[in-house]
């Protein structure tokens, strides 16, 4: 945020008076780590410590005010708040009002899956035509949103907020916060089904983003997805259409972006055909992603979209603009770890890290792309063998049974001959891979990268949610090699 006096801090956050001419910013951090000289330290409550209990360690960081709910041993200013988060929340909203006034743009995306992978993409898309900012990792819920909206400035362009929901009004609370100029709704999945019941009531919940817009603003939707088809009629704002083909076409839309002429190399990273129509004018550019999956074709187009439309906010859009985005999105990386990320070890072998989330769409999505780099690894080396390391998908009630054995199913499906099963839902998983065939073991996180007799032609998937930490089995995968040469 733009360095502010704290006498207007405290009456931003509604705190009890405080007067002086202490610059605070610009950095506002909950983390002590993260304090540069200036920072206001916020100490928020937590389940195992307490932020307050480390004020004066953000004191001696460089911090030069605390922002919490009773006063500390920190000798600094402090804005002492009913709530902190609330209080977090009330200087979010401050901020980004002060340069929305001045002309920057807010986007805003929920979706079931793909929210980080697309906000990725759409922020390196929009760095092409400004400053931008946009969260880090998956900084989408009470916290990371108003955390990640006071990280603007006065030189901010652009503010790209992802936005998860949990309940019903969860969203709208977040754009009470960052209010949208242009609102996206990537797809409506089976994520947190256990949470919200129905695919219907996820909807609802997730169609509260285009609610939030003003008559000027841009809802950015998926012309595939029959439930985000169903908001255009929840919103006042103009409305563009994403598709990850040319079969769901919307040619009334005033804007509309597709992807044509599909193709995948062996690692499944895919190229296409990006085609965009603004009113009458119609441009195509090609598009080569640096990511695997097929289901990043359809977070590419989705960014293209809404960059769009934020640009169309100046009339920006033209065949220049286009070329910008589409060699934008060619560039793009993936900025989050352990979402599909490559990696190699020496020998030859190939680990792919998609473990900080998993839902049934990801899931079948994430080995959708697998069976790909399997089938082609195979062309050239029969040896090839397959290797998932799958554990829970959470929050899913009563469906959770049901839907880790079919991911089971759809690994061995995928082509994977051996399935190492984690958490507490592993003898489900592992039921579901051996009806198919596969071999299936059910260990731990800790035993898992012990199973096997690792080898250079081995393909390795390691998919589950955050919870299990994962990527451990990574870590010791790779340097099984160093162990032992």
């Amino acid at each position: 945020m733009r360095a502010i006096d704290i006498a207007t801090l405290s009456r931003w956050v509604e705190a009890e008076p405080v007067d002086g001419s202490v610059q605070v910013g610009p950095d506002v951090v909950i983390d002590t780590r993260k304090v540069t000289p200036g920072s206001l330290f916020i100490a928020l409550p937590g389940t195992r410590v307490d932020g307050h209990d480390f004020t004066k360690a953000a004191q001696e960081a460089g911090a030069v005010a605390v922002m919490g709910t009773r006063t500390t041993d920190a000798q600094l200013p402090h804005l002492i708040v009913d709530d902190g988060q609330a209080g977090l929340s009330r200087l979010a909203c401050h901020v980004v009002g002060l340069e929305r006034d001045r002309g920057m743009r807010t986007i805003a995306l929920t979706g079931s899956s793909g929210k980080t992978s697309t906000k990725d993409m759409l922020a390196q898309v929009l760095e092409a035509f400004g400053p931008t900012v946009a969260p880090v990792g998956s900084f989408n819920n009470e916290i990371g949103v108003p955390l990640t909206a006071c990280r603007v400035d006065e030189t901010t362009a652009y503010l790209v907020s992802e936005m998860g929901a949990r309940g019903l009004g969860h969203i709208s609370w977040l754009t009470s916060i960052v209010t949208p100029d242009v609102a996206m709704v990537l797809n409506i999945g089976t994520a947190h089904l256990g949470e919200f019941g129905s695919r219907e009531v996820i909807a609802q919940a997730k169609g509260e983003i285009v609610e939030a817009l003003g008559c000027d603003g841009w809802a950015v939707l998926n012309a595939a997805d029959d439930l985000v088809i169903g908001m255009a009629s929840r919103t006042r704002g103009h409305i563009a259409w994403f598709s990850p083909d040319a079969e769901h076409r919307r040619p009334d839309a005033e804007i509309e972006v597709w992807a044509d002429s599909i193709t995948a190399d062996d690692l499944d990273r895919h190229s296409f055909t990006l085609c965009v129509r603004c009113g009458e004018r119609t441009w195509t550019r090609p598009v080569q992603l640096t990511t695997m999956g097929a289901h990043q074709v359809a977070n590419a187009v989705a960014a293209a979209a809404a960059a769009l439309a934020a640009l169309e906010f100046n009339g920006a859009v033209d065949a220049h603009t286009v070329s910008r985005i589409a060699e934008a999105l060619s560039q793009a990386v993936s900025r989050s770890a352990m979402r599909m990320q490559l990696r190699e070890r020496a020998d030859g072998l190939v680990l792919v890290e998609d473990c900080y989330n998993a839902n049934p769409d990801s899931m079948a999505a994430s080995l959708k792309a697998m069976e790909h780099v399997l089938a082609t690894r195979r062309a050239t080396d029969p040896q090839t063998r397959g290797i998932a390391v799958l554990g829970d998908m959470l929050e899913l009630g009563k469906y959770s049974a049901e839907f880790n054995a079919e991911s089971g199913r759809r690994a061995a499906q995928a082509g994977f001959e051996i399935v190492l099963a984690v958490g507490n839902e592993a003898e489900n998983i592992a039921a579901g891979a051996r009806a198919e065939g596969a071999h299936a073991v059910v260990t731990t996180v800790e035993e898992a990268a012990g199973s096997l007799n690792w080898t250079s032609h081995d393909v390795v998937l390691l998919k589950a949610s955050r919870g299990l930490a994962l990527e451990r089995v990574g870590c010791a995968v790779l340097e099984d090699m160093e162990a032992q040469a």
